[in-house]
Order: C-alpha cells, then structure tokens, then sequence
C-alpha cells in the first residue's frame, strides 16, 4: 500500500523534537543555574526550533496513524495515548515557548520566573519521554510503521 508523504515522514522527523527539546531543558537549566544570558537565549532558540519540530512531528503521525489498517484493541489503545501525551506535549510546548519569548522580549526573564523554567523544562522532559515510550511501543510490539507490517 502506498502511503503519503507526511506517513513515511513521521518515523524520520519524530527524533528532531526529543533531541531538541531535551537539549532545550538541559541547556534552561544550566542558564538559570550558572547565570550565563548566552545559554538561556541559545535555550529559546533551541526550544523553538523544537516546537516547529513538534508540529511537524504530531502532523506527520496523524497522517500516519490514519494510514494503517491494521489495528487490533491494544494497538489502538497505544496509539491513543501515545497521541494523547504527544498533544499534551505539543500544547505545553507552545504555550512555554510563547510565554518563554515573552519574557525574552519584555526582558523579564528574571528572578522568579527563571526558576518557574526549570520546572517547565522538567515537565517537557517527562511528557517527551511518555510520548516517545509510547511510540516506540507501537513499533516494538506491533511493528507499526515497519515496512514489513505495511
């Protein structure tokens, strides 16, 4: 069966938002903690690539779950959870990011509210660890997305 562009991207694609967003969080963290301003604006950077990354990466899914037929009652329940955290992961991700830029624009990323990021970052860190848990699950245990299911 021939699948679409954005169903064979998916599995290509989904790498870039856990690298970027885990290494958005790490570098949040060691900015706030050292006080280096060069890290924190190269964590926003980071963090917002990530976010677009994301996007493409629940898109692309979409289009691949969609395509594949061959659902059984668990595979299905998987796949719903894994998009659930996915989701979950792409909302909190924007809200951070837009809510992070504010902050960097009105130059009050400051006192308080730098040590609210740690926690966001944390946060990013186990809803990217639910999803990718997950997706690898699908692949793992009902080859979804393999050339030899499809």
């Amino acid at each position: 069966m021939e699948t679409s562009f954005l169903a064979d991207f998916h599995p290509k694609v989904v790498h870039f938002p856990v690298a970027l967003l885990v290494t958005y969080s790490f570098l949040e963290l060691f900015g706030v903690i050292f006080n280096k301003e060069f890290i924190t604006k190269s964590a926003l950077l980071i963090l917002c690539i990530g976010v677009i990354s994301a996007f493409v990466a629940v898109l692309s899914g979409n289009s691949a779950a969609s395509e594949f037929n061959l659902w059984s009652d668990e595979s299905k329940a998987l796949l719903d959870q894994h998009q659930t955290f996915a989701t979950y992961l792409l909302w909190f991700a924007i809200i951070g990011c837009a809510l992070r830029i504010y902050l960097a624009v009105k130059k009050k990323f400051i006192g308080f509210g730098k040590y609210i990021f740690i926690l966001f970052a944390v946060v990013l860190i186990l809803l990217v660890y639910k999803t990718g848990l997950h997706g690898g699950e699908l692949v793992k245990k009902y080859g979804v997305g393999t050339d030899f299911i499809n």
